[in-house]
């Protein structure tokens, strides 16, 4: 889809303001009247001024989004299906608007606008899904002849939504896991407080704009940006959330698990992972290495899925490594604004440091570096892509999450081998197969730890498939049905007959 200068008029007007926060159905200043600035990563430069919430305005978002939940509007005279209206006309304003939001998520992120544009369809898609769920949520009857006092019973459940929702979203992919968490809950019949990431607050607060001009009654949504340590730990803390929903790293999800416990409220996480790609001899090799090259660069490696650890059967291994160090070298970096550019700057100087860091850290390991390992030019946060090659499964970059386009690739001689090695992490959120031996790939699925395993495919996702993943790669599923279950609760009735 091509940009045109005038259709980007919206974006610019946007960012000519200041940005406020979206409570009770109202834009406001924060309580304390401070704001914090947000970068553009291409450059480095402050492209807008947003509202700086804290706890106080966290808890009027609490108090909105309760008082909606409440009401007799949203519990009484918006049905299910008309819930499920709303959700489809707010997909249709995202599609008004898709052009405006791509180059805005382009902006404020970095990430080239063919991957904005994409993931922003992706969104719709997964708006519309569930649009057409809200309709087909329903319990249960059984006639119940096992009861402790010998009778016969009826008993029915009913599915209920869990109540006031309170989600924090990373900056990796500002619409997509906007989508990924306001949907389901809307779905739900909750209502819910939105705390996007400082880096990327942007699109969040265009979509409360679009959810508004949708209809969605006031206090349903609320959309507040600001600090971690401020905003989002007043959130998962606080006393009148009934669930926390949160994507980001172990570190901070750790940090939500104790948060939560004081009213123990419902948590779900994802918490990233550290995925295997492995590659056996029998492969297409020309869909697998273009597709692994991908799996770890596309969005500059800043991806929870990114395939950053690929496994070679040893007899084909130096022909893969050279061929994806061949198409590697042939991916341009730059502003993400430009469609010729593969990859776009990372998110920030400070993960800039830490992906270098991890690239020295290999080096004083022993690992070699094939290509890349520097930053580009001095304006913006762009780094090389960059391959490793002689790696172990005790090195930090095999071990540790880099989020970063920075590739482990090391060879295997057996089947027994790669699943040791695959499962030698503490994540377990994705893998890749590929082979054309079908029952290989399914019994290696099988013994991977992985929430979702891709055979013959990398990073296809679909709004009907559970998404999340083992170990500490978080708790609980996203999409489908699972990711419904989610924001609801299942209440029993039983009657004596």
């Amino acid at each position: 889809m091509v940009m045109e200068a005038t259709d980007l008029a919206g974006v610019e007007k946007f960012l000519s303001r200041q940005q406020l926060l979206f409570i009770g159905g109202r834009w406001c200043e924060s309580t304390s009247g401070e704001t914090f600035p947000v970068l553009n990563p291409a450059t480095g430069k402050v492209i807008a001024q947003v509202a700086k919430g804290g706890s106080a305005d966290i808890d009027l978002a609490v108090k909105a989004a309760r008082k909606a939940f409440c009401s007799d509007e949203w519990q009484k005279k918006i049905t299910p299906a008309d819930r499920g209206k709303l959700l489809w006309k707010w997909a249709d304003l995202l599609e008004a608007n898709f052009i405006e939001l791509a180059h805005l998520e382009t902006i404020n992120n970095g990430m080239p606008i063919a991957i904005a544009q994409m993931a922003l369809a992706e969104s719709i898609k997964f708006v519309r899904y569930y649009s057409g769920m809200t309709a087909k949520i329903h319990g249960k009857a059984q006639h119940s002849k096992s009861g402790s006092n010998g009778g016969n019973a009826l008993a029915y459940t009913i599915r209920e939504p869990v109540g006031v929702v309170g989600q924090i979203i990373p900056w990796n992919g500002p619409i997509l896991m906007a989508i990924w968490k306001m949907a389901p809950a809307l779905a739900a019949g909750c209502s819910l407080v939105l705390k996007p990431d400082e880096k990327t607050p942007l699109t969040a607060l265009w979509l409360g704009a679009l959810a508004m001009e949708a209809g969605f009654p006031k206090g349903v949504i609320n959309i507040v940006s600001g600090l971690g340590e401020e905003a989002g730990a007043a959130l998962a803390a606080h006393s009148d959330i009934d669930k926390i929903a949160f994507t980001g790293s172990p570190e901070i999800g750790r940090e939500i698990v104790k948060a939560s416990a004081g009213n123990f409220k419902r948590v779900s996480l994802e918490l990233g992972g550290k995925s295997p790609n492995i590659i056996f001899s029998d492969a297409n090799l020309e869909i697998a290495i273009p597709t692994a090259v991908q799996s770890i660069f596309a969005n500059q490696g800043q991806v929870c899925t990114a395939g950053s650890r690929l496994y070679v059967e040893a007899n084909i291994f130096d022909r893969v490594v050279d061929t994806v160090v061949m198409i590697t070298k042939g991916l341009k970096v730059g502003n993400g604004l430009n469609p010729d550019n593969h990859l776009g700057p990372l998110i920030s100087n400070k993960q800039l440091s830490r992906v270098h860091q991890y690239v020295e850290s290999g080096l004083q390991e022993g690992s070699k570096l094939i290509t890349g390992g520097k930053q580009i030019g001095e304006t913006g946060y762009f780094y090389e892509p960059t391959i490793f090659i002689n790696c172990n499964s005790q090195m930090k970059i095999v071990q540790e999450e880099i989020f970063g386009p920075v590739l482990t690739i090391m060879p295997f001689e057996s089947f027994d081998e790669v699943v040791q090695k695959s499962n030698n992490t503490t994540y377990g959120l994705a893998a890749g197969i590929w082979t054309n031996n079908i029952k290989k790939a399914h019994t290696l699925a099988s013994y991977l730890q992985a929430g979702t395993v891709w055979i013959n495919s990398y990073n296809v996702f679909d709004p009907t498939c559970p998404f999340g993943g083992f170990k500490q790669s978080g708790w609980g599923r996203e999409c489908g049905q699972e990711g419904l279950d989610l924001y609801m609760e299942t209440k029993t009735v039983m009657c004596t007959l």
